[in-house]
């Protein structure tokens, strides 16, 4: 697939989630979104680490494969980890490993002129990431509010556009900077916590399905309390071992 096509055609806002695993992959597929991705968030919500930044090569290869089982028509973008793209001939290598794990795409944090020349000139296909950039961040915050660094993000997705990414993530970044990027761009943006002038939304799958008690950053909505039901399931199958209802007859084989 050419890199304008992974998102020609898509109606209205793009719509883009995390996937990690087949059954969610293959669940998100046939619920038609736009793009998944194999997001590095994993080192979180899949690894239980603190962050991104222990996130390897190895994890994101095997995860991908595993998405592209399940997704057999939504475009897969990778998430290239720390560290994976240090050279632009690091880069190249380890991009080339997303595509072949199934992936359309890759995404890198930041504006990397160097990295995103070399791999657009191997024809793999790049999202870029501005914003908040995990895997570089001191700490978590709203990027964007200093005019001076309003004007640098601006300034970034201008250039990540001229390289020839297809679309950029905006994490955490005030709305008014996110509708004017978003104007001032012919690709693309896709938003988190960017507010609703993005040209398309991404939330990370666990976030949406509320899978985690104590965790509710502000830019996400949680359309489901999983959490909750997986335990009241959980609690459920485990008093019926102990007194004796499960399994019953119509569970056994006769």
């Amino acid at each position: 697939m050419k890199q304008e096509d992974i998102i020609k055609n898509k109606k209205g806002k793009i719509v883009m989630l995390t996937a990690y695993d087949y059954q969610m992959a293959k669940l998100l597929d046939e619920a038609g979104i736009d793009l998944i991705l194999v997001g590095d968030s994993l080192g979180m919500v899949f690894q239980g680490k603190p962050d991104t930044k222990g996130v390897t090569m190895g994890d994101m290869i095997y995860h991908t494969r595993a998405v592209a089982r399940g997704a057999k028509t939504t475009p897969i973008v990778g998430d290239m980890p720390i560290n994976s793209y240090k050279t632009p001939k690091i880069a190249l290598q380890n991009a080339k490993k997303f595509l072949q794990a199934g992936a359309l795409a890759v995404k890198l944090e930041g504006n990397q002129p160097k990295i995103i020349l070399t791999l657009r000139k191997a024809k793999i296909p790049v999202m870029g990431h501005l914003g908040l950039l995990p895997q570089t961040a001191e700490n978590y915050r709203v990027k964007g509010k200093i005019q001076e660094e309003a004007e640098k993000i601006l300034k970034d997705a201008k250039e990540l556009e001229n390289l020839g990414v297809f679309s950029i993530v905006l994490e955490c970044v005030p709305e008014n900077l996110a509708k004017k990027i978003s104007r001032a761009l012919k690709i693309p943006t896709i938003g988190i916590g960017a507010g609703k002038y993005c040209d398309g939304q991404v939330l990370v799958i666990n976030d949406l399905l509320g899978m985690q008690e104590n965790f509710k950053p502000k830019h996400t909505k949680r359309y489901l309390d999983l959490s909750s039901e997986i335990k009241g399931a959980v609690t459920k199958f485990k008093e019926e071992v102990k007194t004796g209802i499960f399994p019953g007859p119509e569970h056994s084989f006769h």
